[in-house]
């Protein structure tokens, strides 16, 4: 079993920055891909970057493209996402997810395996 939780939520105003924090439990979290998802209000959960088992490749949502970073510090057994420039349509809960067994990441809800319980994001006009 992996638990996930997440830190670094709050309330931001709009232009400025957050760094949301990931940490997994276990032993092999070196062999996870990891995602970024969010969830706002009446909508879906929609994906929002992730980062392959080895840190090589990541993947972006259009709308954060160039905005958002993911990273991974294996030794820490933590993920993170850098939000510069956050909008007011950032505003959501994020939730961050593993994918087990050298998973290279993924933008489907299903694909992975375990999920935190989220971190609520609002930015302010």
């Amino acid at each position: 079993q992996v638990q996930l939780v997440e830190s670094g939520g709050g309330l931001v105003q709009a232009g400025g920055s957050l760094r949301l924090s990931c940490a997994a439990s276990g032993r092999s979290f070196g062999s996870y891909a990891m995602g970024w998802f969010r969830q706002a209000p009446g909508k879906e959960r929609e994906f929002v970057a992730a980062i392959s088992w080895s840190g090589r490749n990541t993947y972006y949502a259009d709308s954060v493209k160039g905005r958002f970073t993911i990273s991974r510090d294996n030794a820490k057994n933590t993920v993170y996402l850098q939000m510069n420039s956050l909008k007011p349509e950032d505003t959501a809960v994020y939730y961050c997810a593993a994918e087990i067994d050298y998973g290279l990441g993924s933008q489907y809800v299903h694909e992975y395996d375990y999920w935190g319980q989220g971190t609520q994001v609002t930015v302010s006009s």
